[in-house]
Order: C-alpha cells, then sequence, then structure tokens
C-alpha cells in the first residue's frame, strides 16, 4: 500500500515549538493536527425535541452513548466525557442513565459540560436546555431570519443548540420532533424523511423527521416558518422516486426554478460520471435570506444563502445563473462526498471541500463551455489564492492547526484543495480517477476519514505510487516552476530542463518537491502538434501521443523528445494549467507567445499566450510610471497621485516606453474576429489580467493606484486602436428586445462578448459612448446587460453616474437581492470622491449591518477599489478598520471576512504597509475581540 511521505504528516518546527510554549491565559488557543485522538465515546442515536417558542426554545437531546476507550484495567473507572457548548446556551437540566444529575455533580463552564462517574457499556444521556435564536446574530446554531428559524451547524454551531461531542468523527443516526404554532411556523422541516406529522393542542403542530444514515452532527438542519415551495421529481438510475422541493419566502417563488433544474441536472450527472444515486426520498433546499457561508449541504435538506440559489432573467446575471448552477451542484455531491464519506477531523476538511469543488468544477465543465470554465477557475485562482499562498495566512490544503476552524473555509482548502484532486485525474487519467472513486467509497462509506484514506485509494486502485503527491497536503505555499529548452538540429531532438522550488512560507522555511503533472505539447512550424516521444534513460522511447503529460516529482529533471523534425517546435507547456504552480520558461519570447496565440489547440494556453503578453506590456508601463513620479519627487516636485494628474502621467510614461505594439492590437483584433472562436473565450481572451495577479509582478512593493491607472490606460489604448471591431462586436451580439432571455451556452457567450466590448469603449469617456449606456441601461430587458451598463456608468464621473444609480434603485428598491448589486459596485467603483459615497451607504435604508450579504456586498467590495481602499492617506484602511470592529460586536464570522484584505499588506510600497500595520494594530487592541478576528489580524502582524 503506497503512503504520504512521512513528513506530509507532521507539523512544521516553527509551530510545534509554539506548540510547546505555555500560552498567556488570554490568549486564543489554537488546536494542532497532531494532537488527533478517537473521542472516549461515541454517540450511536440522536433523538431531539425541538419546542419552539417566541421569548425561547426548549430543546432536549437524548444520546445513547457507546465506549471507544477499549478495555478498562481491573478496578479502572470510565473515562469522563466532555460535551462541547455555547455561554449563550442555557442548561436546564442532564441525566446520565435515567438518573437527574444536581448542579454539583458536573462542571459547566461557558464552552462545556463535564460528566464524570459515568456507567460501563452503552448508556443515555439526556441535556435539556433553553435557547433564543431571536437573539443570535452569530449567525451559528438555531437563530431566526426573516421570522423564519433555521440553523447552521458547520464547523462547529451544533454546540450553540445542545451539549454534544461536536466533531465530524462523531456519526450517529438521528432523529427530530419540532414543534411549533402552526400558523406562525406552518413548515416544519429535518434531516431525511418524514415519518410523522399531526396537529396539537392551542393551534400547534408537530413533525417527526428520521435520518437513516449515521452523519456527524454539522450536518443536522431545521427550519421552520412561513415558506412557499415548488416541487419536481426525478427517478434515480435504478428507479426510486425522489420528491425534489425548494421553500422560498413567498415573493420569492418565481425565482426557484432554475435551483431545481439544476438539481435535476447535478443529480443525472453524478449517475452518469460516478455512478452515485440519491439515497433518500426527498430532497429540499431552503433559500435564507441571513446566511454566513453561500450554501450547506445538510443531509437531504440543504440549506443556501438566497443570494446563491434565486435567480430570474429580470433580477439575475449571467454569472448568478452560473454560479447557482455550480452551487447547487456543489451541495448535492456532496451528499457523497462529505455526507455519506466525511471527514475525520477539521483539519481534514479539503477531503470534502477540494474533492467536490473539483466535482462542481467538472460538472459545470459539461454544463457549458468546459475551456471557458476552467480559465475561469484558474484566474479566481491566480487572483486570489496565490495571494493568500504568498501571505502570512498561507497555510497547506490540510492546515496544522487553527484557531477558529471558521477561518480556514478558504480558497486554499477549496480551490486549491480542487487543483490537488486534478492532479490525480492528470496522472491517472479518467477512467483511472473513476477506479479510485469507486475504491474510495467501496472502503470508506459510512466512515470519517483522512486525506491519507484518499490517496491510498488512488494509489491502490492504480497500482501506482502517489507518495510525492502526498506532500501537496502538507505544504503551503505556491511551487515555481522553471523551465530550460534546447533544439538540436542534427539530432532532431527537443530537451526540456525543469526545476521546481517553492518559497518559504509561514511556519515553513524549508520546502521539499512535489510531484507536478507537466501536460504539454510541440507546435511544428505551421501550428499543429507534434508527435511526442519521449527516451527514458535507459533507452526506451515512449509515445505520449500529442498532449502528454510529464511527471515532474524531483528538485530537477530533464526530459527528452526525439524525432521533432528539423524545425525547432514551439513548446506548450502546462496545457490546461495541469498544476496549480507559477511557470517560467526562459527564452520565451513575444513571437513565441504569439505563435501560441493564433495557433495552440488548447484553449487555455492560448488564452494564456494573450495574457502573458498583456501582463509584459503592463509591468513596463508600471516601471516607466513609477520611475517617473521617483524622478519627479527627486527634482522636488510634487507628484500629482491621484485624477487626471494620475493619468496624464501614465499616459506620458507609457508613451516614452514605446505605447502599445501594433503586433498585440493586431493579435487581439484577431481573437475579436475570428468567427470560430466562442464568444465568452472571445471576451476572456480581451480582458486584462487581474489586479491582484499584476501586484504578483511588482518587486519591493506595489502602488495599487498606479497599476490601476496603468491597467486602465491600457484599456484605453486597446479601446482607441480596435474600436471598429468593438462596435460591431456590440451591434452583431446585441439581441432584439422582443426576444427572451435564455441562459444557455451560446447566448450568454453573445453577452459576454458585447458587454466586455462595451467596457472597454466605455473607458474612452467620450459623451457619445456614455448615452449609448445610459440606454442600454434604460432599454435592458436583462439583469446581465442591466448590471453591465451600471457597472460601466459607476467608474464616470457625472450626471449619467447618479441617474443611473438612483433609476436602478428606483426600480429595484424592494427586491434586497438586486440591491446587493447597487451596494456592490458602488463600493469597488473608482470614481472621484467614492469614499463618502460608500461611508453614506451605511447608513442607507438598503444596507443592513446584521445581513452577512450586505457587508460583503458593501464592506468587504469597498477593498475591491483600487484607488479609494488604497488612498495614500489611509483613509480607506482606517474606514474598513472601524467597520470590522462594528460588525465583531455582531458576527464574528463575517468580520473576520472583513478583516481579509489586510492580510496582504506586504504586496504593498511601505507607506501603505505601514498604514495597513496600524490599523492591524489597532484591531487587535480592541476590547472584546473575537477569536475569530484575533486569529486573522494577529497572525497577519505576525508575519
Amino acid at each position: 500500500m503506497a503512503a504520504p511521505a512521512n513528513d506530509a504528516e507532521e507539523i512544521s518546527e516553527a509551530e510545534e515549538e509554539e506548540h510547546k510554549l505555555a500560552p498567556h491565559p488570554t490568549t486564543p488557543q489554537q488546536k494542532f493536527r497532531s494532537d488527533y485522538a478517537p473521542p472516549p465515546y461515541l454517540v450511536s442515536h440522536v433523538d431531539l425535541n425541538f419546542d419552539l417558542r417566541e421569548e425561547a426554545c426548549t430543546v432536549t437531546s437524548r444520546l445513547t452513548m457507546t465506549p471507544n476507550y477499549g478495555v478498562l484495567a481491573e478496578g479502572a473507572a470510565p473515562p469522563p466525557l466532555a460535551l462541547d457548548g455555547r455561554k449563550d446556551v442555557k442548561l436546564v437540566s442532564v441525566s446520565v442513565a435515567g438518573v437527574k444529575l444536581e448542579a454539583g455533580a458536573y462542571e459547566l463552564t461557558d464552552k462545556s459540560l463535564k460528566l464524570s462517574g459515568l456507567p460501563q457499556g452503552e448508556f443515555g444521556i439526556e441535556v435539556v436546555t433553553e435557547l433564543r435564536p431571536q437573539d443570535n446574530t452569530l449567525l451559528e446554531g438555531l437563530y431566526k431570519s426573516s421570522g423564519n428559524y433555521s440553523t447552521q451547524c458547520e464547523a462547529e454551531g451544533f454546540r450553540g443548540i445542545t451539549y454534544f461531542l461536536d466533531r465530524p468523527d462523531v456519526m450517529a443516526k438521528y432523529v427530530t420532533r419540532i414543534e411549533a404554532d402552526e400558523a406562525g411556523y406552518p413548515v416544519l422541516l429535518g434531516n431525511g424523511n418524514l415519518k410523522e406529522a399531526g396537529q396539537l393542542a392551542g393551534g400547534r403542530h408537530y413533525a417527526v423527521w428520521e435520518d437513516p444514515f449515521p452523519k456527524p452532527c454539522y450536518l443536522f438542519a431545521l427550519v421552520a416558518g412561513k415558506l412557499s415551495k415548488k416541487e419536481r421529481h426525478f427517478t434515480t438510475r435504478s428507479g426510486r422516486e425522489v420528491t425534489l422541493r425548494i421553500f422560498v419566502q413567498e415573493r420569492n417563488l418565481g425565482k426557484a426554478d432554475q435551483a431545481l433544474e439544476s438539481l435535476i441536472k447535478a443529480m443525472k450527472w453524478d449517475e452518469d460520471t460516478y455512478g452515485l444515486e440519491y439515497d433518500l426520498d426527498l430532497f429540499n433546499i431552503v433559500a435564507v435570506d441571513d446566511f454566513n457561508m453561500g450554501a450547506m449541504e445538510n443531509k437531504s435538506l440543504n440549506i443556501f444563502n438566497s443570494s446563491r440559489v434565486l435567480a430570474s432573467p429580470a433580477t439575475a446575471t449571467d454569472l448568478d445563473y452560473s454560479r447557482l448552477e455550480g452551487v447547487v451542484g456543489h451541495e448535492y455531491f456532496h451528499n457523497w462526498t462529505g455526507n455519506r464519506v466525511t471527514c475525520r477531523d477539521w483539519f481534514q476538511l479539503t477531503l470534502k471541500e477540494g474533492l467536490t469543488r473539483y466535482r462542481d468544477q467538472e460538472f459545470t465543465s459539461d454544463m457549458n463551455s468546459r475551456a471557458v470554465k476552467r480559465i475561469e477557475d484558474v484566474m479566481l485562482l491566480r487572483a486570489s489564492q496565490f495571494t493568500e499562498d504568498g501571505g502570512p495566512m498561507a497555510h497547506p490544503v490540510r492546515p496544522d492547526s487553527y484557531i477558529k476552524m471558521d477561518n480556514f473555509y478558504t480558497l486554499t482548502v477549496y480551490n486549491k484543495g480542487a487543483e490537488v484532486v486534478r492532479l490525480y485525474e492528470t496522472l491517472l487519467g479518467k477512467a483511472g480517477f473513476r477506479k479510485g472513486m469507486d475504491l474510495y467509497f467501496q472502503r470508506h462509506d459510512g466512515q470519517a476519514v483522512t486525506c491519507d484514506d484518499f490517496l491510498a485509494a488512488m494509489a491502490d486502485a492504480n497500482s501506482v505510487n502517489l507518495d510525492t503527491l502526498g506532500v501537496w497536503y502538507g505544504q503551503a505555499g505556491t511551487p515555481h516552476l522553471h523551465v530550460r529548452t534546447a533544439y538540436d538540429g542534427i539530432s532532431q531532438t527537443y530537451t526540456l530542463t525543469c526545476r521546481q522550488h517553492t518559497p518559504p512560507t509561514p511556519g515553513q522555511p524549508d520546502k521539499r518537491p512535489v510531484l507536478i503533472p507537466i501536460r504539454l505539447g510541440l507546435l511544428g512550424p505551421d501550428g499543429s502538434d507534434l508527435p511526442l516521444r519521449l527516451r527514458h534513460k535507459d533507452g526506451s522511447v515512449e509515445d505520449l501521443g500529442t498532449n502528454g503529460v510529464l511527471r515532474f516529482e524531483t528538485a530537477e529533471a530533464t526530459f527528452t523528445f526525439v524525432d521533432v523534425g528539423p524545425a525547432e517546435p514551439v513548446p506548450s507547456l502546462l496545457r490546461g494549467f495541469s498544476a496549480p504552480v507559477k511557470l517560467e520558461v526562459e527564452g520565451q519570447t513575444d513571437e513565441h507567445l504569439y505563435f501560441l496565440l493564433a495557433h495552440d489547440s488548447d484553449p487555455f494556453n492560448r488564452w494564456e499566450s494573450g495574457q502573458r503578453l498583456a501582463r509584459k506590456l503592463l509591468m513596463k508601463m508600471y516601471h516607466a510610471a513609477a520611475a517617473a513620479a521617483a524622478a519627479t519627487l527627486a527634482n522636488g516636485e510634487a507628484a500629482n497621485g491621484h485624477g487626471d494628474g494620475l493619468r496624464a502621467r501614465v499616459e506620458s510614461a507609457s508613451a516614452a516606453a514605446g505605447g502599445v505594439p501594433d503586433s498585440l492590437v493586431a493579435a487581439y483584433r484577431a481573437v475579436i474576429t475570428d468567427p470560430a472562436l466562442d464568444g465568452s473565450f472571445k471576451a476572456m481572451a480581451i480582458s486584462l489580467p487581474t489586479l491582484n495577479e499584476l501586484m504578483e509582478g511588482v518587486e519591493g512593493g506595489a502602488d495599487p493606484p498606479l497599476l490601476h491607472a496603468c491597467r486602465l490606460a491600457l484599456s484605453r489604448a486597446l479601446a482607441a486602436a480596435l474600436r471598429p471591431e468593438l462596435q460591431v462586436a456590440v451591434r452583431d451580439n446585441s439581441d432584439p428586445r422582443e426576444q427572451p432571455y435564455m441562459y444557455a451556452a451560446a447566448s450568454c457567450a453573445r453577452r459576454a462578448l458585447k458587454n466586455r466590448a462595451l467596457a472597454l469603449l466605455s473607458t474612452l469617456e467620450e459623451p457619445d459612448i456614455t448615452a449609448q449606456l445610459a440606454n442600454r441601461l434604460r432599454e435592458a430587458t436583462n439583469m446581465t446587460d442591466e448590471v453591465a451598463a451600471l457597472g460601466c456608468l459607476v467608474e464616470l464621473a457625472g450626471p449619467e453616474r447618479e441617474a443611473a444609480l438612483a433609476s436602478f434603485y428606483d426600480k429595484f428598491k424592494d427586491d434586497p437581492l438586486v440591491l446587493l448589486k447597487w451596494l456592490g459596485l458602488q463600493a469597488g467603483s473608482n470614481a472621484p470622491g467614492n469614499l463618502e459615497r460608500v461611508r453614506a451607504l451605511t447608513s442607507h435604508a438598503a444596507f443592513n449591518i446584521s445581513n452577512p450579504n450586505n457587508c460583503y456586498a458593501l464592506l468587504l467590495g469597498f477593498s475591491h477599489s483600487p484607488t479609494h481602499f488604497h488612498a495614500a492617506d489611509g483613509s480607506g484602511y482606517a474606514f474598513l478598520a472601524d467597520a470590522v470592529l462594528r460588525v465583531d460586536g455582531i458576527n464574528h464570522q463575517v468580520a473576520a471576512r472583513l478583516v481579509a484584505p489586510f492580510s496582504s499588506w506586504r504586496r504593498y510600497d511601505p507607506t501603505r504597509q505601514a498604514l495597513m500595520k496600524a490599523q492591524l494594530q489597532r484591531i487587535l487592541e480592541a476590547p472584546g475581540l473575537s477569536e475569530n478576528v484575533f486569529e486573522i489580524a494577529s497572525k497577519s502582524l505576525k508575519a
């Protein structure tokens, strides 16, 4: 049996030393993966009774406990049992083996209930608690949202309902009885199948739900309230009839159909792709307005953030529809990868989330354009996860320690975790990957397991050694892959010399090589893919076809291809982004990139070639503008760092550096006018690299407003040079007003290209274009086009901007989900004076600071404005720090997410670094700071 390398199982030396130190009693405590131990007791059955009342709710929990401590020594007593709790949970009573305990017979703290003197063998515990869900602004455990009861128990929310072994390796079968006033709460939902329901005296009613599958408590769910529903049916391939329902507030019933349609597609896809059927008679979805996460995969009762599951053409964009399809698929796929097989401990979170994210990416790819989806996923990875990997919060996909697990639902765990899963598929092929998945379910159905168990199933199913792939799980940071090429015309061989290294990250100064699958092709002079014939060290030659995969797992290795022909080929490396690494190809010229952009058969690398060309030009512009500013300061003059002065400086420096090459304009023109290319691909191909990605290339700390100005200047130059082609793209891809909206790949592609062309043209800031945008906003027949036009207008100063925002608000003031777009677009705007606008919006009727979606749209959205968040006077940083402290008094999880933009302070110039660190220090010194915020802020400063 193959096993991961040992050091992938070890915590770092720095963390080990930190582990040994006695912490200050007021410092939040870290948990370490190396400390894992099985619980001394397990729970086989849980019977819950919820008596829901307006003033307070009573929860009665009856647990069947089984010993897990092994054989006791003669005369030894069973070990004590510590049940997790929370200070806002009132303990009413506790009984053990039918005997009610007096107060002195147990130990009760804000976080636990400790029971001693327990009987041997199986025994029962009854715990009665009292809750006030209406006061639960944390939105963890049982709480009220829009007058309805709802729950959120992942990661550690179940302890906010009752005292329990709140850990994922304790799996039990649940029966839940819910009782409430029938008029106020006509819908009562729980996990599993409905077993019983009826009326009670006093206008009350009840429902009993039974889940026949063992599950950890984080998958428990309850919903009670006034909700309307839509219903569909699905027949599994074995003939099981499954009822599918979505419950929403009455006003949202018209936005519920797409979720059910996506659910049916996901169920069919999982059967076709992995042979996995749904295992109950009922599948419920509930949309909740107040929700910290995007959605939750509770067994048979998925609870969704309303913003992720409700859609109609008038209120949702193509992107919203795509995200809805993906998140509905993601939560459904958890039924097997997360529910039937779950994680042993929270350090293994990527076992379910990385794997399920990979599955939802593949689902979306099969439903739409695979090439476009892959580009979208890599753009997010590079723009955000690579930043996380290079910052103070860098952590492996399987973390070694945490203070609050809520802080580790990160892009590293999810998206980099998905990339690690994709490594298996790249190395083993689709058939080999399916074999590994089959063995994984065969071995571990109904169990709580580890990442090592998943790796072992993949290795054993395919009789292959995957030890070096296991290093990915325990090592933080983004590997750098350097490739040097050499062509020998006499022997007609082509050699790749590959080197890899991963920079140090907090707590991990030394890194080991990881297994990097390099998918590649070699292009001949006519742009066609050449046959790949790889010569091994023993002289044998392996035929890899025209799109092969190299297994690179050492610090350095050489790969030689024979019979490549009389002309030097152009390499297409890391096709499909076959590993989450930063690639540098020594000697790669602009001519090579233009050739790949025109001819590469791999869509990702075709797009990537254009991105590299644009990135090189933008870096050239940025360094020229920065040098000009430095020269101005050296001469004793003030460098205008904002507005028209910044624009003039950037454009002057750009012109001095040679301007925009005609070859780049011609390449973009060829992409726009190529009838064979998908419109969505064209839109991405003519989009410039994101600001986050560009900052990775600035040594010594970036000036975000200057970099944004360079990006805007290049957009403006391209728009001017490509005006005729962009105008044709807008004209030819505009749908007639009478044509109804369709969420379909072809329709989305037309809208994507049209709106990308409009966005480029809008940077010219010409009156006729601005008027066209205002007109398109007024006449739009779908939210995709409406938001695209408004998004352009909010970046412009002037009456058109104010009129557009006012009309949009008047039209949608009664739809909170649409107003999230209104808030978000204003928050991220770079128009002059926008900080004061955002500050005013925090008091606007459309903003509710207790609602996570509002905080993410307006407060976190503000951090996306390079001009105002990164203002040189630090005013943007102070505003967000104020928001963090205010929100922390309401919702710790949301506040911790608002701290995240400060974590990347090392990426900026020294002045901004000092300003950001000062705000982090101010946050840390605030009294009563939550553990969630403390962890992010302290680790950020420590680095």
